[in-house]
């Protein structure tokens, strides 16, 4: 495995790490003990980071880490994520009486005595420009609650603005092949910041796996049907924001990028971790095979110059126009 550092804080984490939306719910259906298997598969090949929040599954997500790392606090590092549990729109929402009892919650679950990246979970930008929850987050920081703070953003206008703000770690951000733009502005402004990029969604709701057809369907309880519009939340955290049917399209006609890296999963990780600006990779997973599969990008055939060229010539002509929602 291979480890970045995360900014300017000192935590080395690996390049490959992994996040637990599928597995804390809004996936389709799932399996405890498989995703703890997973957990395990992926701490027994040097992955150190995980990040959770505690809308997964309620909770549930944060419950399973607290089982998988038992034991091993001091070595796993764990990034959570807080205030979708209320209306994100409602001031109240970031007051220090809530923001504290999220994270007395989420400590309480994960079974540890401070979470080492507390991140905002995707707010509305006057809520970062208010800069009240900022004010609180410091405040756990000095008691010892809180190891860094971050903000998982949807747009580059708000990971921008974080950067502005004292204290900001980290940026959760959706970057794939189907997402460049942050990759333009955002990430080298991050770089010289001193700010961590983690790049969520890699795999665009799967889309990149190359395994859908237009004829694929999913759970009523799996995001990829309930918000594949837009319908709960943003529509750029389903499928990179793009309809089903032409991220389908899309995807076959970057199916050559497997070659020699195994398949495209594994390609498109690949990619991702070409960018000298990102920190780490947090694929989700359901399942041991899925964990491995993915563990399988960091030894996937580097990109060359051309190949580069091509995948960001085929994102200007002919994915950017389709992408909807905040980006």
């Amino acid at each position: 495995m291979n480890y970045r550092q995360l900014g300017d804080t000192g935590l080395r984490v690996s390049e490959i790490s992994f996040g637990t939306w599928a597995i804390g719910g809004s996936w389709g259906q799932k399996d405890d003990k498989e995703s703890i298997r997973g957990l395990e598969r992926a701490m027994e090949a040097g992955v150190n980071f995980f990040d959770t929040a505690d809308v997964y599954g309620g909770g549930h997500a944060e419950e399973l880490l607290a089982q998988a790392t038992r034991g091993r606090e001091d070595n796993i590092h764990i990034a959570t994520k807080f205030c979708r549990a209320g209306d994100i729109h409602d001031p109240a929402t970031y007051s220090e009486q809530s923001v504290r009892a999220y994270c007395e919650n989420s400590l309480k679950r994960l079974r540890r005595e401070r979470i080492d990246l507390y991140q905002i979970h995707c707010p509305p930008l006057a809520v970062l420009q208010d800069g009240q929850v900022f004010e609180v987050l410091r405040q756990l920081q000095q008691e010892g609650k809180i190891r860094h703070f971050g903000v998982s953003v949807e747009t580059v206008e708000e990971g921008l603005f974080c950067l502005s703000v004292p204290g900001v770690k980290a940026l959760q951000v959706i970057f794939n092949l189907f997402r460049q733009k942050p990759a333009e502005v955002l990430f080298p402004q991050a770089k010289q910041a001193g700010v961590g990029i983690l790049a969520r969604l890699p795999l665009a709701s799967g889309l990149l796996t190359g395994k859908f057809t237009e004829s694929s369907t999913f759970e009523a309880d799996d995001h990829r049907s309930f918000n594949a519009n837009g319908e709960q939340f943003n529509v750029g955290e389903t499928f990179a924001g793009l309809p089903f049917d032409k991220g389908v399209a899309l995807s076959r006609k970057l199916a050559w990028i497997a070659e020699g890296r195994g398949n495209m999963a594994r390609a498109s990780m690949r990619w991702i971790l070409e960018n000298p600006n990102v920190t780490c990779v947090i694929p989700g997973f359901k399942n041991v095979r899925q964990v491995e599969d993915n563990l399988g990008a960091s030894g996937a055939r580097p990109f060359s110059k051309e190949e580069l060229a091509r995948l960001r010539a085929f994102y200007e002509q002919e994915v950017h126009a389709f992408i909807r929602g905040a980006y």
